[in-house]
C-alpha cells in the first residue's frame, strides 16, 4: 500500500553496468557494504558484511531518522529514490551516522495509474531510469537492499509486469552485485506465487504487506508455494478497508492505545517467530499521513508528537519502555455511545463527548478537540488524499478532563470527532469517533 511518491520528470536513458566499488561523494573511506541473502540447513538468513542482520526497521515518510535509530531501529525503507542526490545522499549519510541501514525504494509504473507493460518504450525508458538510480547510490555504505516498486499486484492484470521486474532485477545485480532485491507485494496467494517464480525467477526475496489480516502470514506463504525468504515490508495497525464500519460505511478506527497493543501481538506471533523464512520487517508508518483519517497510519502526529505505538516498538526492539512513555487512552464516547453504535445527532442538539486517559509518569495532560468533515476519498494503495475541512463548532466547555461539551452542526452530514492527549513530554495519544448529523433542526 501506502505512500505514492513524486513522478520523476526525466526519464534517463544511460544504461551503466559496470560495477563499481566507491562513489565520489561516499563517506570518505568507506565503500558499500556487503548484503546476501543466504541458506543453511533450511533456515534463510540476511547478511550484512558476514554478519547476521534481522530487520528491526520502519517505513519512513517524513519521519525522525535520528528517533528511529534512538529507539532501537536498525533500518528503514523508502519508496522512491529518484535523481536529487544532494537530497538522496544527505538521507542516506544521516542514516549511516545512525548506523541505520536503508532499503531503497525504486518507482516501478502500476498498471491502475496507467502504466502499459504493453508499451515497449515505456518499459525501456523505466528500465534505464532505474539503472540510473541504481548507479548513483549503489555505493554507499547505509544501502541494504533495492525494493522494486511497491504492490504491484494491486489491481493489475497484465503478467508482464513481473516480466519487467525481472529485467529490473537482472539489471540491478549487475550494476550492484552488493545488494539483494526484492519487490514488496499487497497480499499473495498461490497464483501470484507461482507468477512470481515462473516470471521474475532474478528476485532474491519478497515482500508482503498485510495488516489486520497478517495472523498466519508464516503458514499461508507456505501454503502459496514459497518456500524463499521474505521480509514483511508493511504491517501495522488494522487497515480501514477491513475494520468495522458504522451504518452508513464510515470506517472506525482504533484509539492509540489498541493499536499499540495490537502491535506486540502481530509482531510476536506472526513475525517475530518465524526464524526461518522471515527476516524481519519494517512497521507502518514512521512519520504521518492522511489516508482516511490524519491518524490512521502515523506512528506520530502531525505536530511531531510520537504515540504509543512507538513506545510498543522500542519495547519489542530492545526489551525496554522509554523512561517517559505516551499517556494512554480509551475509545471516544458521545453521550456514553462508541462508534459501534452508529451515533446519529440532530442538527444543532447539545451534546457530551468524554475520554479517559493516563499518563504513566504522571505527567499533566492537555486535550485537544477536532471535528472534521469525514473523509469521501475511495482511493486505494495509499494514493494522496486531502485532509477534509475542519468544522467550526459551538463549545459550552472544554474541560481539562477529556470531557467536551459542544453543540452539533446545524448542517446534515457526516462528520468526525477526533480527540489528541498530549503530555507536555513530546508524546501524545488519540481517540476518534465518526458521527453523522442527520433529522430536523432544532430551535
Amino acid at each position: 500500500m501506502r505512500i505514492t511518491s513524486y513522478v520523476l520528470a526525466l526519464l534517463c536513458s544511460a544504461a551503466v553496468t559496470a560495477p563499481v566499488r566507491a562513489a565520489p561523494d561516499s563517506p570518505v573511506g568507506v565503500g558499500p557494504a556487503q548484503v546476501r541473502v543466504v541458506q543453511d540447513a533450511g533456515v534463510w538468513q540476511l547478511t550484512v558484511d558476514g554478519a547476521p542482520f534481522r530487520v528491526r526497521g520502519a517505513g519512513l515518510s517524513g519521519g525522525d531518522i535520528d528517533a528511529l535509530a534512538q529507539r532501537g531501529g536498525n533500518a528503514f525503507r523508502t519508496w522512491s529514490t529518484g535523481l536529487d542526490r544532494a537530497r538522496v545522499t544527505a538521507m542516506l549519510d544521516r542514516a549511516h551516522r545512525n548506523g541505520l541501514r536503508v532499503a531503497m525504494g525504486l518507482e516501478v509504473g502500476k498498471e491502475r495509474h496507467g502504466f502499459d507493460y504493453d508499451d515497449a518504450d515505456a518499459v525501456a525508458a523505466q528500465l534505464a531510469r532505474i539503472r540510473e538510480e541504481v548507479t548513483a547510490y549503489r555505493a554507499h555504505p547505509a544501502v541494504l537492499m533495492w525494493l522494486v516498486g511497491n504492490e504491484l499486484n494491486l489491481e493489475a492484470r497484465n503478467p508482464k509486469v513481473w516480466d519487467a521486474v525481472n529485467a529490473i532485477a537482472e539489471a540491478i545485480h549487475a550494476i550492484d552485485p552488493d545488494h539483494p532485491v526484492m519487490t514488496p507485494l499487497a497480499g499473495f496467494d498461490a497464483a501470484l506465487i507461482a507468477e512470481l517464480k515462473a516470471r521474475a525467477p532474478a528476485l532474491d526475496l519478497i515482500g508482503v504487506q498485510l495488516y489486520g489480516d497478517i495472523e498466519g502470514v508464516q503458514t499461508r506463504l507456505r501454503d502459496a508455494g514459497w518456500t524463499g525468504a521474505y521480509i514483511v515490508t508493511e504491517w501495522g495497525p488494522t487497515g480501514h478497508w477491513e475494520s468495522p464500519e458504522t451504518a452508513w460505511g464510515a470506517p472506525i478506527e482504533d484509539d492509540a492505545t489498541r493499536k499499540a497493543a495490537l502491535l506486540a501481538e502481530r509482531y510476536a506471533r506472526d513475525i517475530d517467530s518465524d526464524r526461518t523464512q522471515g527476516l524481519g520487517s519494517f512497521v507502518f508508518l514512521w512519520g504521518q499521513k492522511q489516508e482516511r483519517t490524519p491518524t490512521w497510519y502515523g506512528l506520530f502526529l502531525a505536530s511531531g508528537e510520537s504515540t504509543p505505538g512507538v513506545d510498543t516498538m522500542q519495547r519489542l526492539w530492545t526489551g525496554a519502555w522509554p523512561a517517559n512513555r505516551a499517556p494512554a487512552i480509551t475509545p471516544l464516547r458521545i453521550d456514553g455511545r462508541t462508534a459501534l453504535d452508529s451515533v446519529t445527532l440532530a442538527p444543532g442538539t447539545e451534546h457530551t463527548a468524554t475520554v479517559d486517559a493516563h499518563d504513566a509518569d504522571g505527567d499533566t495532560l492537555t486535550y485537544r478537540w477536532v471535528v472534521r468533515e469525514e473523509s469521501t476519498a475511495t482511493t486505494i494503495g495509499g494514493d494522496p488524499e486531502s485532509l477534509p475541512a475542519a468544522v467550526e463548532l459551538r463549545i459550552a466547555d472544554a474541560g481539562t478532563t477529556g470531557t467536551l461539551r459542544f453543540t452539533a452542526p446545524a448542517a446534515p452530514g457526516h462528520y468526525r470527532l477526533f480527540v489528541e492527549v498530549h503530555d507536555g513530554q513530546g508524546h501524545a495519544a488519540y481517540a476518534n469517533l465518526p458521527f453523522r448529523v442527520a433529522g430536523a433542526a432544532q430551535d
